[in-house]
């Protein structure tokens, strides 16, 4: 099959190659670290939700550049359009990633922040270098986890790690993120592409029915909890966003200073 490129995605930044049937959607916006824009949050729903349909797709793989995967949300951006609701681009594309019936694999090098680290655990393959660094500092911003992040991670590394990870929004490397389980594999930087292609072309190359069904199994038991953990975040999410912490959180960003919680 002929590499097909650009001409696949409805956005610049997101970057869509699908050769081998295998479809690879890659953050391109290298200038602010791949941070996500409501526009690179459509491109990316809409690609995914049509992969669904095309028989040419049996994986997605979702990547960003050396340095960064994705720097998170673009707080700007973000903040002209602040009220969650179901047509929201970041719903949109969380609805699309969650509900993919056919596999998604991502590949981290460099930052993984925010949203960069919590749709990692609504893939079904992760490979990572172990130097990367994922994130989610979501409380430092005034704000609560998100993508049912508060429900899975848990799951994965227990209450207290967990609590660790959201309430002091420290960063851990890629080969602490595998021993907690957050992603499949980590390896060294310069072998990450070699060794994520040749597990991404075996799993191109499974039953698709199969994969399907056995991928929908897999999420079954965890549904509901995740849906009913999603509604409970985007309240929160709301709240935090219009809280007076949150604004001096994103006002000291920009400023380029510490934010000051002193008077809370």
């Amino acid at each position: 099959m002929t590499a097909n490129t650009d001409p696949l995605s409805p956005c610049s930044q997101i970057a869509a190659q699908l050769d081998q049937r295998v479809l690879t959607l890659s953050f391109n916006r290298p200038e602010r670290k791949n941070a996500l824009t409501l526009a690179m949050y459509s491109a990316l729903a809409e690609l995914i939700t049509h992969a669904q349909s095309n028989a040419q797709v049996r994986v997605i793989v979702l990547t960003g550049s050396d340095e960064f995967f994705t720097a998170g949300n673009d707080l700007m951006d973000f903040m002209n359009e602040p009220d969650i609701h179901p047509n929201h681009p970041v719903v949109r594309f969380i609805d699309a990633l969650r509900l993919c019936k056919k596999p998604v694999v991502a590949v981290v090098r460099g930052h993984a922040v925010g949203i960069g680290t919590t749709m990692l655990l609504h893939c079904d393959l992760v490979y990572a270098a172990d130097d990367a660094r994922l994130q989610m500092p979501f409380v430092n911003l005034g704000l609560c986890p998100e993508y049912a992040s508060s429900y899975l991670v848990p799951r994965l590394v227990g209450q207290q790690k967990a609590a660790e990870i959201f309430l002091l929004g420290e960063a851990f490397s890629g080969a602490e993120a595998e021993a907690m389980g957050i992603v499949t594999k980590a390896v060294p930087w310069d072998e990450l592409t070699e060794y994520a292609r040749e597990k991404i072309a075996r799993l191109a190359q499974q039953p698709p029915s199969a994969v399907q069904r056995s991928k929908a199994l897999l999420r079954a038991g965890t549904l509901a909890a995740v849906e009913a953990s999603l509604s409970a975040e985007y309240a929160g999410f709301a709240e935090g966003l219009a809280s007076e912490e949150c604004k001096e959180s994103v006002t000291a960003f920009f400023e380029k200073r510490a934010p000051d919680f002193s008077r809370f």
